[in-house]
């Protein structure tokens, strides 16, 4: 088994011919928010991956082997929701609706500029119909957003994309000082949904 414990996001610096010859793996986005994982790569080798905790990885990085050799990331098809307004009666607003409801709920989205994708969820499907959006199942590559709280806010991070890990650090963190009274008050309504 080839250990990789090293990414470079987005092949960066990486010279375009060392990115096109090197192997490649096909990884979903369940496989591809997880520091260690598993994998077989186009040349049929087995391959440990071990990324520091809380690391992301997204089509387009490159792993580095512990030999040297690179691997290029590909986010695999998966089934994903594909939301879009309806053009008679909707508007583009529906949509920016539609994901603040999601983000509440702290639903991992992929924004594009005419549509939303989410994991399949029959519950929040229903619920995106009600609000007059069109909802349709598709295979497509999936890259949710990292997140406002992510390492340097951007949307290709590699830090945590849920925002509830930093707070619940930094409460573990206060509380164990116990000098900080941590209320933190979100109106959600539902339970989260993943």
């Amino acid at each position: 088994m080839l250990t990789i414990n090293k990414l470079i996001p987005g092949g960066c610096g990486l010279a375009p011919a060392l990115v096109k010859r090197a192997a490649s793996v096909e990884l979903d986005w369940d496989v591809r928010q997880k520091s260690r994982f598993d994998a077989t790569d186009s040349q049929g080798r087995a391959l440990g991956v071990f990324l520091p905790r809380g690391t992301v990885v997204r089509g387009g990085d490159v792993l580095v082997a512990e030999d040297g050799s690179l691997v290029l990331v590909h986010a695999a098809l998966q089934p994903v929701l594909v939301v879009k307004h309806c053009s008679e009666h909707g508007a583009p607003f529906d949509l920016l609706r539609a994901a603040y409801h999601l983000g509440n709920r702290h639903v991992q989205l992929e924004l594009k500029a005419d549509h939303l994708q989410l994991e399949p969820d029959h519950v929040l499907a229903d619920m995106l119909r009600q609000m007059h959006l069109i909802v349709t199942e598709a295979q497509a590559a999936f890259e949710p957003e990292s997140g406002a709280y992510a390492a340097g806010g951007s949307a290709h991070s590699h830090a945590d994309h849920d925002h509830g890990h930093a707070h619940a650090e930094k409460a573990k963190h206060d509380h164990v000082h116990d000098h900080h009274d941590h209320s933190h008050d979100h109106a959600h309504g539902k339970g989260h949904a993943h």
